[in-house]
C-alpha cells in the first residue's frame, strides 16, 4: 500500500509532540533540566515539519499557479484537491504526493468516520504561529520548577490538540481534538497558576465546555442529514460523465467540505433558487428531480435550521474568541495562568474560535450567517469598543492586556461579519483583513503576556501603580517593551495596523457608523497603551533601580516577537501572498451563489 508523503508530514506535524510527551514518562525523576531541554526539542521538531509542510504548500500553489491571473487557478483550492484525491484513490489512480489533503478510513460500520486531515491557506498561517509560539513559550517556562515532568507533558499534549484542530477536515475528528485542548490547559492553570487559580482553571473549564456542547448539538444534527447529492462522484468525476446517485441508499457524514457543499445549496435555497440547485444536482448525478426536490424539502435547507445550527456554532466558537458577553472567563484565566500559558492562550488559542467562524460556521450555515451579518458585527463593535474601555479601567498589568485582547479579538468579528453582496471585494477585504489580525495579535499578545512575565519575575506584583521608572534599569526591556506594545496599538509599520486598517476600510461599505467606531476605539487604544508606557517606565523609582536588564534566554523568546512584529509590518505580503486566495476565493463562492 502506497503511503503518502504528505499523510506522514501531517500526521508528525500533529503527533510529534504526544510522542515526545509519551517519552517523558521514561525520564527519572530530578532530572527537570534534561525534561526541559526534550520538551523543548519536541516543540522544535513540531516547527521543523510545519516548516516542511508549509514548503509543500508553497510548491503545490505554485504548481497550479494561473499566469493570466496572476493567482494560483481554482484546483487549488481545499475544495478541489479533496474532490479530486477522493475520486483518484476510488479509481484506484496514484495519489498526488503532494496535495496536503489525506483521508483514511478510522471508523466504520454504524458510522462514517475518517481520519481526514487538509491544510489551506486559512489554517496554514495559524499552523506556522501555533508552532512558534509553542518553541518561544517554552523556552519562557524554564522557570517552572514545580511538577516539571508533568507541566512538560501537559504542554506537549496541548500542542497536538492544538495543530489537530487546525487540520481536521472531519467534524468529528476536529471535534475530538478541540475536546483535547480542555484538560491540559485546566491542569496548566489549575496547578501552575497564581493564587485564585482553581477558580480561573474552573470557570475556564465550565465556559469552555458549554461552547463544546454547543458544538456537539451542532454536529449531530449535521450528521443525521442525507448529503447523498452533495458527494463526489468519484470515478465518474475523472471520467468527465455524471455519476447516477443512488436513490435508496442514504448519506450520513462528518466531512466538512461535503457539509459546506450542502451549506451553499441551503444558501441557494433559501434565496429562491431551488428550481437551479435540482437542475444542478440533476445534471451532476443523474438523479431523478422528484427525488432530489425531496432530499432538499430536509430540515438542513429550512430557515429555522440554519438559524439554531448557525447560533449554536458561532456560540462555541464565540465563546473561545471570547465574544461578549461570554469573555468573563479570559481575565480570569489570564491573571491565573503562568506567563507561558497566557502566551499560548492570547497567542492561539482565542484564535481557534475565529478559525471555527471560518472553518465550519460560516461554510456549513452560510445563509444565516448572511442573515445575521448586522447583528455579528454589532458584536464585533461592542467587543472593540468595550475591551479597549475595560483595558484603560485596569491597574492589573496582567489584566489590561487580556481585556486588549478582547478589545483586538473583536476586529476578527467584525471582519468576518461584514457580509456585502454588492462587493465581494469589500468583504474579502474584511475577511482578510481579519485573518491578518489573527496572526498580527498572536504575535503582539504573546509578546505582550511574556513581557508583563519578566517583570513580574522581578517585581513579584504587577500593580501598574507602583511601577514607575524601569527605563533606567532595563533600557533594552524597555525598548523591546516599545515595539511590542506599539504594534498592539496598531501603529504604521507595525503588524497591528494592517490587520485592523482592511477591517476598518471593508466596514465602510457594510456600515460606515461601525467603521467610525472601530476606528475612534483606536484612539482609546492608543491612550490606555500609552498612560501603560508611562506608568512602568517613566519617572524615576530608586525602589527598582538594581533590577538586571532582560536575561539572554528571555531575549531568546523576545526578539523572534520582535522581528515578527516589524516584518509583517513593513511587508504584509510575506503573509498575504500565500494566504488570502483561498479566503477570496471562499468570498467569492458565497456571493456567487447569492449573486
Amino acid at each position: 500500500m502506497h503511503a503518502e508523503v504528505d499523510l506522514w508530514f501531517m500526521t508528525l506535524l500533529v503527533f510529534v509532540p504526544a510522542i515526545f510527551a509519551v517519552f517523558l514518562l521514561f525520564f527519572p525523576k530530578g532530572s527537570d533540566e534534561t525534561m526541559r531541554w526534550f520538551t523543548l526539542l519536541g516543540t522544535a521538531v513540531a516547527f521543523v515539519f510545519s516548516a516542511l509542510v508549509f514548503i509543500d504548500f508553497l510548491w503545490m500553489q505554485d504548481r497550479h499557479f494561473d499566469g493570466k491571473a496572476n493567482r494560483p487557478d481554482s484546483e487549488a483550492s481545499l475544495v478541489s484537491r479533496v474532490d479530486v484525491a477522493k475520486a483518484t484513490a476510488s479509481a484506484g489512480l496514484p495519489r498526488d504526493d503532494h496535495d496536503l489533503v489525506t483521508r483514511l478510513p478510522w471508523i466504520r460500520g454504524q458510522f462514517t468516520i475518517d481520519y481526514f486531515l487538509g491544510i489551506d491557506g486559512i489554517s496554514m498561517p495559524l499552523i506556522l504561529l501555533t508552532t512558534v509560539l509553542f518553541v518561544l513559550s517554552m523556552i519562557a517556562s524554564w522557570r517552572i520548577e514545580k511538577y516539571v515532568k508533568g507541566y512538560c507533558m501537559l504542554f506537549l499534549i496541548l500542542e497536538t490538540g492544538v495543530l489537530g484542530t487546525f487540520v481536521s477536515l472531519d467534524f468529528f475528528l476536529f471535534y475530538i481534538f478541540w475536546e483535547v485542548m480542555l484538560l491540559p490547559m485546566y491542569f496548566l492553570i489549575g496547578v501552575w497558576g497564581g493564587p485564585r487559580r482553581e477558580y480561573a482553571a474552573i470557570k475556564f473549564f465550565l465556559y469552555t465546555l458549554l461552547g463544546s456542547v454547543f458544538i456537539l448539538i451542532a454536529l449531530l444534527a449535521f450528521y443525521f442529514t442525507d448529503v447523498r447529492d452533495f458527494v463526489q462522484p468519484e470515478k465518474a468525476a475523472l471520467q468527465g460523465r455524471p455519476a447516477a446517485a443512488s436513490e435508496d441508499k442514504k448519506i450520513n457524514t462528518f466531512d466538512i467540505i461535503v457539509l459546506a457543499k450542502a451549506g451553499k445549496a441551503a444558501l441557494d435555497v433559501l434565496n429562491g433558487h431551488k428550481a437551479e440547485v435540482v437542475t444542478e444536482i440533476v445534471n451532476r448525478t443523474g438523479a431523478s428531480p422528484s427525488a432530489v426536490n425531496e432530499r432538499l424539502n430536509q430540515w438542513f435547507f429550512t430557515e429555522s435550521f440554519q438559524y439554531i445550527m448557525f447560533l449554536l456554532l458561532f456560540i462555541g466558537f464565540a465563546i473561545k474568541v471570547p465574544v461578549f458577553p461570554f469573555h468573563t472567563w479570559l481575565p480570569d484565566a489570564h491573571v491565573e495562568a503562568p506567563t507561558p500559558i497566557s502566551m499560548i492562550l492570547a497567542g492561539i488559542l482565542l484564535k481557534l474560535g475565529g478559525y471555527g467562524i471560518l472553518r465550519i460556521a460560516y461554510p456549513i450555515c452560510p445563509w444565516a450567517a448572511q442573515s445575521l451579518a448586522n447583528g455579528l458585527a454589532l458584536f464585533g463593535i461592542i467587543n472593540i469598543v468595550y475591551g479597549a474601555f475595560a483595558a484603560m479601567a485596569q491597574r492589573d498589568f496582567k489584566k489590561l492586556v487580556a481585556y486588549s485582547s478582547i478589545s483586538h479579538m473583536g476586529y476578527v468579528i467584525l471582519g468576518i461579519a461584514v457580509w456585502s453582496v454588492d462587493g465581494s471585494a469589500y468583504w474579502a477585504w474584511g475577511i482578510n483583513g481579519a485573518m491578518f489580525q489573527m496572526i498580527a495579535h498572536g504575535v503582539s499578545s504573546a509578546g505582550m503576556f511574556f513581557l508583563v512575565g519578566v517583570i513580574y519575575d522581578r517585581a513579584h506584583h504587577r500593580n501598574l501603580d507602583n511601577f514607575r521608572g524601569l527605563y533606567e534599569p532595563m533600557p533594552l526591556y524597555s525598548g523591546i517593551s516599545a515595539v511590542i506594545f506599539f504594534a498592539a496599538l496598531g501603529l504604521p509599520g507595525l503588524c497591528g495596523f494592517v490587520g485592523e486598517f482592511m477591517v476598518v476600510l471593508a466596514t465602510w461599505n457594510f456600515n460606515w457608523v461601525y467603521s467610525v467606531l472601530a476606528a475612534g476605539t483606536v484612539v482609546v487604544t492608543a491612550a490606555y497603551i500609552l498612560w501603560t508606557i508611562q506608568r512602568v517606565f517613566m519617572g524615576t523609582n530608586d525602589a527598582y533601580k538594581n533590577y538586571p536588564d532582560i536575561s539572554m534566554r528571555e531575549l531568546l523568546c523576545a526578539i523572534p516577537l520582535v522581528v515578527l512584529c516589524v516584518a509583517l509590518g513593513i511587508l504584509p505580503s510575506l503573509l498575504m501572498n500565500w494566504m488570502q486566495w483561498d479566503l477570496t476565493g471562499l468570498v467569492d463562492s458565497f456571493v456567487a451563489v447569492t449573486k
